[in-house]
């Protein structure tokens, strides 16, 4: 799974020079809140944001309504953006979770995909929960499980081989290691078709495996 798979293609993008409000009500209209802002040849320039345009009241405290109304009406995108220098940016062909660990680690919402200094996407924590929705099934409904084994080769092979000897399918399934409990994973797999209860003592039957969560969803 690469960054191109998922980002948004040709994003919605505003030149410099576009007044703060306009930019505003571009994103209030297309319900997003990062907008790449380029030059000639969709090169990046920066990036506002819904934070960016917000004008702090110690700019607006001395000023009377007249002054403050002018003081917006000129305000454009260039005096407010995030610049281009200070933008984090990816390319087309970083997997997925690379990218979202520079989001994690950066704490921001979005990555501007750039190829050759040219803008061709952008991917937001949104596009990173939808996809992590569709891997663990969220949107097809059957049997949710969650298995804790143990850290060793061979113990997602149980599950899975379990689940297969009974002729069923996973329809998806994920991993992570157990938070607070060291040499531990908790394994996720959704099951369709199959009875809850069957698919759980099929599951209890493992040997030095605990089922933490088992669900109809």
């Amino acid at each position: 799974m690469l960054v191109k798979d998922f980002m948004t293609r040709h994003p919605v993008m505003v030149p410099p020079t576009t007044p703060a409000a306009e930019a505003q009500q571009v994103m209030r209209e297309n319900k997003i809140r990062h907008l790449p802002v380029v030059g000639d040849g969709k090169r990046l320039e920066g990036l506002i944001t819904r934070e960016r345009l917000r004008v702090s009241p110690t700019d607006l405290g001395s000023l009377n309504v007249w002054e403050i109304t002018r003081f917006l009406a000129n305000m454009t995108v260039k005096d407010m953006m995030l610049k281009g220098k200070d933008v984090i940016t990816t390319a087309p062909d970083v997997t997925l979770e690379d990218a979202a660990q520079i989001m994690a680690q950066k704490k921001i919402g979005c990555l501007v995909v750039l190829e050759q200094g040219v803008v061709v996407g952008i991917i937001t924590e949104t596009d990173m929960l939808v996809e992590l929705n569709h891997m663990l099934g969220g949107d097809v409904s059957g049997v949710r499980v969650t298995i804790r084994v143990p850290d060793r080769i061979g113990e997602f092979a149980k599950v899975f081989g379990a689940i297969s000897s009974r002729g069923w399918g996973i329809y998806a399934s994920g991993s992570v290691p157990t938070p607070k409990h060291p040499g531990y994973w908790d394994v996720v797999v959704k099951v369709r078709g199959v009875p809850k209860d069957d698919l759980v003592a099929v599951l209890e039957k493992i040997e030095d495996h605990e089922i933490v969560d088992a669900r109809e969803c």
